[in-house]
């Protein structure tokens, strides 16, 4: 079986690099992915695969079953495979022949591999129905890059049921390991992600004359330094955890203070109580802080992901499985991740296994990380990304 996907990844190589470029030069933002849902739907039924669509709007879901022994007590086993579909408002500096047509949007996080990847597995595994038993579930998402997350909607709409998968696995490009190299973390290995607001209210007026304002602009920066005491002196020590503020809006002048500051930051763990109690604690400490202070304090927190766990169990049969397809040397360790990712979304819910596909290249200049205007990939990643795929897929579902 190993050599049968092997020679099919590279079989359907040059296919799958077309259908990357093609997604590539044709990127929608998250929850608009309308072309590129009909697109995959197309390439699923052109495989001879009808795909149920429509799921959240602009997602779909398609199912390859095994046929080696019909009625087997192994025809029940159900393994799901995602792929996120959707781009970043992003405008794109790459000189490249598969340069985004689309102004200001780009497949600046690999999603365009990760779907080309996918509609390759499906390719492989159709092929090879007839050489494993079990269900294998294709996932494709829209939004991973939004909140409230492609994910947490479809879960909703039922992907993890009819049929339910015992494990979900996931593959995302990594532009920090070099290509032929893949990356696995069991446990926690990415985190949550929710966003903050904060408007400080007080009384401005003139810069001269402090004693008669209430001034918004120490408030909220007294606010600031005191949350990071949440961080050093509540958060369990063995919880990593990362509070940042990325817009600070005090919009007076040198001698004119304003009524009112806006703040904007993110909040991050990898533990779900102490997300909800380091929560807690900061709308208490902020509102504590400018009452004190003669303001007033609106703090709107935005949930987003939560943290993405790795069931150990499933990661080291997958892993142990992906030194059998690429050699150990190939295989790496992965580092704590504080980026956020909606597959989280699954991990709460199944035993999941996220890894990272190294697509790094620096003898050719492919070096940018994801989220940046040069961001591109090895394409020879793909068909890694399709083979290695479609061998794990067959592996768990023939697992004890």
């Amino acid at each position: 079986m190993l050599e049968s996907i092997k020679s099919l990844a590279r079989q359907y190589a040059a296919d799958i690099v077309q259908t990357r470029r093609h997604l590539h030069a044709h990127p929608e933002l998250s929850f608009r992915e309308h072309n590129t849902a009909q697109f995959v739907a197309d390439q699923l039924k052109a495989i001879g695969i009808t795909p149920q669509e429509g799921v959240a709007d602009t997602g779909l879901v398609a199912l390859i079953d095994g046929t080696k022994s019909n009625g087997s007590n192994m025809s029940s086993r159900v393994v799901g495979l995602r792929a996120d579909m959707d781009a970043l408002p992003i405008h794109e500096a790459n000189d490249v022949s598969y340069k985004s047509t689309v102004d200001g949007v780009m497949h600046a996080c690999g999603h365009d591999a990760h779907t080309a990847s996918l509609l390759g597995v499906a390719r492989i595994l159709h092929v090879l129905r007839d050489q494993f038993d079990g269900t294998v579930k294709l996932v494709f998402q829209p939004g991973e890059e939004k909140a409230p997350g492609g994910a947490s909607l479809m879960i909703k709409e039922g992907v993890l049921e009819n049929p339910t998968p015992m494990s979900m696995i996931g593959q995302h490009v990594a532009p920090n390991i070099p290509v032929g190299k893949i990356g696995f973390r069991e446990g926690m290995y990415m985190a949550s992600t929710d966003e903050i607001y904060i408007t400080v209210r007080g009384k401005g007026g003139h810069a001269a004359m402090p004693d008669n304002l209430v001034d918004p602009v120490l408030i909220a920066s007294h606010i600031i330094v005191a949350l990071q005491q949440i961080i050093s002196r509540n958060r369990p020590p063995a919880s990593p955890s990362v509070l940042s503020f990325g817009r600070f809006i005090a919009d007076g002048v040198t001698n004119v203070i304003p009524n009112e500051v806006k703040i904007e930051g993110t909040f991050r763990c990898m533990n779900e109580e102490w997300r909800a109690e380091g929560k807690r604690r900061m709308v208490k400490l902020a509102e504590g802080i400018a009452e004190a202070m003669g303001g007033s304090c609106e703090f709107t927190i935005v949930n987003g992901y939560p943290y993405l766990k790795n069931n150990p169990e499933l990661t080291r049969r997958v892993r142990s499985q992906a030194v059998a397809y690429m050699g150990a040397d190939n295989v790496v360790d992965l580092d704590l991740w504080m980026a956020g990712e909606d597959f989280a979304f699954y991990s709460q819910v199944v035993d999941s296994c996220f890894y990272r596909l190294g697509t790094r290249n620096e003898a050719r200049g492919i070096i940018s990380g994801v989220h940046t205007p040069t961001f591109d990939i090895d394409e020879s990643s793909l068909e890694i990304g399709a083979g290695l795929m479609s061998w794990l897929a067959v592996q768990e579902l023939t697992a004890l």
